[in-house]
């Protein structure tokens, strides 16, 4: 048995405790602070699906011109995410922390909307 090294990455919204990463999957744990969004954003490739662990997520699906869908996930609940849709992470009045599933492209990120100035235009 292999260890593989974990990677904990800071983020200005929490962090990211990637535990896995390999040529068909990786796995990582997010941690967003109280208030505090990623960036509304989709990936062209990477697909994942998250499992809220604890806190209350606010997940927002789609965009400006298509329309937001706004869902609520508490602790349990599991949500599925295809490559191309656009979404965003919120933590409204408590901290959230989920457990992400993907496959690897983890750098696969299109940010359309970032509260951190990390918009490429």
């Amino acid at each position: 048995m292999l260890k593989f090294q974990k990677k904990f990455v800071n983020k200005p919204w929490g962090y990211e405790e990637v535990w896995a990463t390999c040529s068909r999957y990786a796995g990582k744990i997010i941690v967003i602070k109280p208030g505090c969004s990623l960036s509304r954003q989709y990936h062209k490739h990477k697909e994942e699906t998250i499992y809220v662990l604890e806190g209350h997520m606010r997940l927002e699906v789609g965009d400006k011109n298509s329309g937001i869908q706004v869902t609520h996930l508490d602790p349990g609940c599991v949500a599925h995410i295809t490559p191309l849709t656009v979404h965003r992470f919120c933590a409204e009045d408590d901290e959230v922390k989920l457990i992400e599933v993907s496959s690897p492209e983890i750098n696969d990120v299109v940010r359309v909307e970032d509260s951190y100035g990390r918009v490429k235009n």
